[in-house]
């Protein structure tokens, strides 16, 4: 356990030397999940040690939902006065992520239908 929180501490301080030089408007920790994402497409297989981490910490993600239930329980009175606005934002931004992502989607199947048919030919 102890090597797999070793690797995503190294991961997320690539990620963090990254943000701090080359990237300030991107944070530390998801530059660093990213680098570890390519870095295990790159090799095609998950350490166990690192596995082991990660379906520990995914059995404990609802956690991470307490503190945004709190913040929402002590700001609701300025959550009600602004309910339009919020709600508002609320449904545009689900809407553009939906959009986004079926775009991107979109775009991808058909690249990769055009490789595919692009090695058909060969």
């Amino acid at each position: 356990m102890i090597s797999g929180l070793v690797q995503l501490f190294l991961w997320q301080g690539l990620g963090e030397l990254l943000s701090k030089f080359f990237l300030p408007g991107i944070p530390g920790p998801v530059l660093g999940l990213l680098l570890l994402l390519a870095f295990l497409c790159f090799k095609k297989q998950v350490h166990p040690d690192l596995a082991f981490v990660a379906d520990s910490f995914r059995q404990h993600l609802g956690l991470l939902f307490v503190p945004a239930s709190v913040g929402v329980v002590l700001f609701l009175p300025e959550l009600q006065t602004h309910a339009l606005a919020v709600g508002t934002s609320l449904l545009v931004s689900v809407v553009l992520t939906i959009a986004v992502t079926a775009i991107v989607l979109k775009a991808f199947w058909f690249f990769s239908l055009k490789r595919h048919k692009g090695h058909r030919h060969e």
